[in-house]
């Protein structure tokens, strides 16, 4: 096994700085990603650390998860010690090339980190990758902190070079997110050259070879499970209670954290917790010997019953199976502290902490839903869609263009790349009912790389009608301003990357009605999206609008327009408030008039297309 040597310093780091750290430390040549909240700061943090600790790691941002898998994956076929990171919902997109490279032997570490969101704050699902790890055969481990989420990462890669697989890194956004103190620890000289050995059997996923690997990779897994039974003793352990235990708590990931925390704060010595890191394959004879201990057990784990379920007898356990703990939803500290009294068979103990609402009661703070930001160009894109076509369909997709529902402009998202493929089903509904729907759907720049090209072969080849508005602001700005493919900017810099044309993709693709409108310019887009459908219409097929504008957060130049609400022709009918959207563009219930909000305003001077009224209107230099 290889190891770490030295110690540096400590220093504190966020969860997702310290995996990166961890997977620098021990000697990842290649890694790739892509963005995705919880998981985004992972990848420029490996660039960061690798730099500094002057190593050779290839960095890569991949135009998908899929992607980001499959070069980590050839990585590792040659030798080396590789990653792919990725959020929960990214490993879907990442699923076929994972469940077929479970099979293989592989020669190089192979890490796969998939952060969970719980709750969810940022994604369409509340899924459990370590359901995924139990799904695919490969052993996952579940941190509880920052901490121990970089230790886990040099057990892994040694954990998957000794079993020939792919090993899980399962952080929650918990774990991603919070901060703490890490000893920074010297990295071990990569011991392996490139080298890859043809074999067929051994690289090749056909039906004769998956018989044959398929008995391997359950003995591998029996194997697994039987090292978590009899070592990994730094993640997985008992904490005794120091009197006769009133009750037992199995606890996972950052739930453990939060229960170790709550029994202090409450002065409990009379719990027994048993904290499980290595929860696929379970290590079930520990679980079984803790619950032979214990009259009744509390479960505790994000968000699946993972563990829960690859127990044999569940008679103790208060767990998901019978409503002791919610089936759904984050297990914030608040939730835990009510599972853990109500199992204790006693009142909630009072708060150590004052509540959020008392917090937001106290500052007098009012919280609002999401919006885009101000100057954001989707916003002028989107208004310009509804005045060109203000009877359609409009699907959408995943970004910072999915607050378009706030707009009334997003009537359905699925998942990265539908936005692409739901106009074709809207077409053939209405189609086969001989009727004819207009029908515009949104994608962001980096998305349409990301999944919706094979979607738009496909309606060209179906010739499906309807039009395509891909909003390009030159970033993928909702996981923190990454760079795509339109772009050309690579990760670390003295790494050059080259630029692919949207509209030549696009053209590639075999679309024949392509335009590039400057967003902000909205008489200009409505033009073009109304001649878009109507060639759409006209010709059975789809057509493609680009909306290009940067993202505010590029801080590009730009003129200036400030602007204000005519108090005397504003008429209180909240158009502006309601299709427009702008942080800046506030309604005084008093007056019953829209006004200007300073604090907001970024004078992009687009609002004052959108009053019916012609109520907007620009600053004069002597006002």
């Amino acid at each position: 096994m290889r190891g770490v040597v030295g110690v540096r310093k400590r220093e504190i780091l966020l969860g997702n700085e310290a995996i990166a750290r961890g997977v620098v430390e021990a000697g990842c040549e290649v890694a790739s990603a892509y963005p995705g909240t919880p998981s985004s700061e992972i990848l420029p943090a490996i660039a960061r650390f690798a730099d500094e600790l002057g190593t050779k790691t290839a960095v890569e941002w991949a135009v998908n998860e899929k992607v980001a898998f499959e070069v980590a994956a050839a990585a590792a076929f040659a030798g080396k010690r590789s990653c792919a990171v990725m959020k929960q919902v990214g490993l879907n997109v990442a699923a076929d090339a994972l469940m077929s490279v479970a099979y293989f032997e592989l020669a190089g570490g192979f890490l796969v980190v998939v952060a969970d969101d719980p709750g969810p704050h940022s994604s369409q699902t509340e899924q459990d990758s370590r359901a995924f790890a139990h799904f695919a055969k490969i052993p996952c481990l579940d941190p509880a902190t920052a901490e121990e989420a970089r230790d886990m990462v040099a057990v892994a890669y040694d954990l998957s070079e000794k079993y020939h697989m792919p090993v899980m890194l399962r952080p929650t956004g918990r774990v991603d997110h919070a901060r703490q103190d890490v000893e920074l620890r010297e990295i071990a000289a990569p011991e392996r050259p490139a080298r890859f050995t043809k074999d067929v059997r051994r690289w090749v996923c056909l039906p004769a070879h998956v018989r044959l690997n398929h008995p391997q990779l359950n003995a591998k897994n029996d194997a697994i499970r039987e090292e978590f039974e009899t070592s990994f003793d730094a993640f997985t352990y008992e904490v005794p209670a120091k009197e006769k235990a009133k009750l037992g708590i199995v606890a996972s990931g950052v739930s453990f954290a939060i229960v170790s925390d709550l029994l202090a704060a409450w002065g409990r010595t009379d719990v027994a917790l048993l904290k499980i890191g290595t929860p696929v394959p379970l290590p079930v004879r520990r679980v079984e010997s803790f619950l032979a201990r214990h009259e009744k057990v509390l479960l505790l784990e994000e968000t699946y019953p993972v563990i829960e379920e690859q127990l044999r007898d569940r008679t103790k356990v208060l767990g998901r199976w019978n409503g002791a703990v919610p089936r759904e939803g984050e297990l914030l500290p608040e939730v835990i502290a009510g599972i853990v009294a109500r199992a204790l068979g006693e009142p909630l103990p009072e708060a150590v902490d004052p509540s959020l609402k008392a917090a937001l009661e106290e500052l007098q703070v009012k919280p609002r839903p999401p919006m885009l930001c101000p100057g954001c160009p989707h916003r002028a894109s989107f208004f310009a869609i509804r005045k060109a076509v203000p009877n359609g369909i409009y699907p959408s997709d995943i970004g910072c263009y999915t607050l378009g529902v706030n707009q009334k402009m997003v009537d359905s998202v699925i998942c990265m790349g539908a936005s692409v493929t739901q106009p074709s089903g809207f077409h053939l509904a209405y189609r086969v009912d001989g009727k004819e729907q207009p029908i515009v759907a949104t994608i962001g720049d980096s998305t349409f790389f990301h999944m919706g090209i094979p979607g738009l072969v496909n309606a060209v080849y179906n010739r499906h009608a309807f039009v395509l508005a891909i909003l390009d602001n030159s970033i993928t700005a909702m996981t923190g301003g990454q760079p795509n493919p339109a772009v050309g900017e690579k990760l670390r810099k003295g790494d050059p990357g080259r630029a692919v044309d949207i509209a030549g993709v696009v053209r590639g693709c075999g679309v024949s009605f392509v335009r590039t409108v400057e967003a902000y310019d909205i008489p200009a887009g409505i033009d073009v999206v109304k001649e878009a459908w109507e060639h759409a219409r006209r010709e059975k097929e789809p057509a493609v609008v680009l909306f290009r504008h940067p993202c505010m957060l590029l801080r590009c130049e730009q003129a200036k327009i400030p602007v204000r609400v005519d108090q005397e022709k504003c008429v209180g009918c909240r158009f502006c408030i309601n299709f427009f959207n702008c942080p800046a563009l506030r309604f005084d219930e008093e007056k019953k008039k829209a006004f200007v909000d300073d604090r907001f305003c970024v004078a992009c001077g687009v609002c004052r297309e959108v009053c019916p009224h012609g109520a907007i209107v620009p600053i004069r230099e002597e006002e």
